[in-house]
């Protein structure tokens, strides 16, 4: 459209913007004119996301009925709030397609920035980053590479339940993850792995259990089922999320097997209510409830152009809190 006024970039800003004190009436008339022609709408989105004009901050993250993203977005909310911010809370079911429809959906409300939970690759999500709008990656990397993160070291939270397991006396632990590894929890079983290769156990005697799906309770009662179908129960687990141990725990129980007596399992996340519905649960605890504050200056530095890097929160190991009444126990079978 400048080139078609005959001015220039900026000059058609100015007056757009209403600035039309160094023009003059001839100038302001052809851009005007311009404008009519060729039917111009400013970027209202663009603009406000640049210049911040909104209060509000977009949260997509998926399965808001797994306990830790609810925990989450309750602390993130929190921070959002403090900073004088309001969230919108968006749940994708982990589907890329749902994702885009909130990206789409929340830069038409002039959004003032983005915090994707668990994001799963997208072109809507590519299209965001390439526009450049502040976007805060959290627990899962950005599945494009790059970007602003708050998560946890999940290769040392694996590596720790290896320590944690063989320091049980369990020689061949197993581990229980999902067919759809996300960054996250392949990392945390990735780190399992590397550790206990690292302290003798041989790699090919590491049993590796996969569930197909999406919730990661029925990705654990199908992984445990193919444990027991390939050998029996181990005497002790890795289950890269609490949800897939709570899987693992159902078929345990049909088949009358003592967790944690026969088997240990432990998990990633550290539920609240860990202590009421699972306390046979031994578990990596991440400090979800800090994880506002982080996200929120991760955001500010975003939006004052400063370049962020990547925060890991620290992760209490379970040897920190497990019981260590209930030893694990050689079970028939058991690996």
């Amino acid at each position: 459209m400048a080139r078609d006024a005959g001015v220039s970039v900026a000059t058609v800003s100015r007056i757009v913007n209403g600035k039309i004190g160094r023009a003059s009436a001839e100038t302001i008339a052809r851009v005007e004119e311009a404008i009519a022609r060729l039917s111009y709408r400013p970027n209202s989105v663009g603009r406000a996301l640049r210049h911040r004009a909104s209060r509000v901050v977009a949260m997509l993250a998926p399965n808001l009925d797994n306990p830790a993203m609810a925990a989450i977005a309750v602390s993130v909310e929190s921070a959002l709030r403090d900073a004088g911010y309001v969230m919108i809370l968006c749940d994708t079911h982990d589907r890329a397609e749902l994702q885009d429809d909130y990206l789409r959906a929340m830069r038409d409300q002039l959004v003032a920035g983005y915090v994707m939970v668990s994001a799963v690759r997208s072109k809507g999500l590519e299209e965001t980053l390439k526009r450049g709008d502040p976007t805060v990656f959290v627990a899962r990397r950005n599945p494009l590479g790059g970007g602003a993160y708050v998560g946890i070291d999940n290769r040392q939270a694996g590596a720790d339940v290896a320590d944690f397991l063989l320091g049980c006396g369990i020689e061949r632990p197993a581990v229980l993850m999902a067919q759809q590894n996300a960054s996250s929890t392949s990392e945390r079983a990735a780190g399992f792995i590397e550790r206990l290769v690292a302290r003798g156990v041989p790699n090919d005697a590491i049993r590796r259990a996969i569930g197909p799906g999406l919730s990661h309770i029925e990705i654990g009662y199908a992984a445990a089922g193919m444990l027991v179908r390939e050998g029996g129960w181990p005497r002790g687990a890795l289950c890269v999320s609490d949800m897939i141990a709570y899987g693992a725990y159902r078929l345990a129980v049909e088949h009358g097997v003592p967790i944690p007596q026969r088997c240990r399992l432990v998990g990633v996340d550290g539920n609240a209510i860990n202590a009421w519905i699972a306390p046979w649960l031994t578990s990596i605890r991440i400090p979800y409830e800090s994880f506002g504050g982080h996200v929120v200056a991760q955001l500010q530095s975003l939006w004052s152009g400063v370049s962020t890097s990547e925060v890991h929160v620290a992760h209490e190991a379970p040897s920190a809190w497990s019981n260590p009444g209930a030893p694990a126990r050689p079970a028939t079978g058991a690996g």
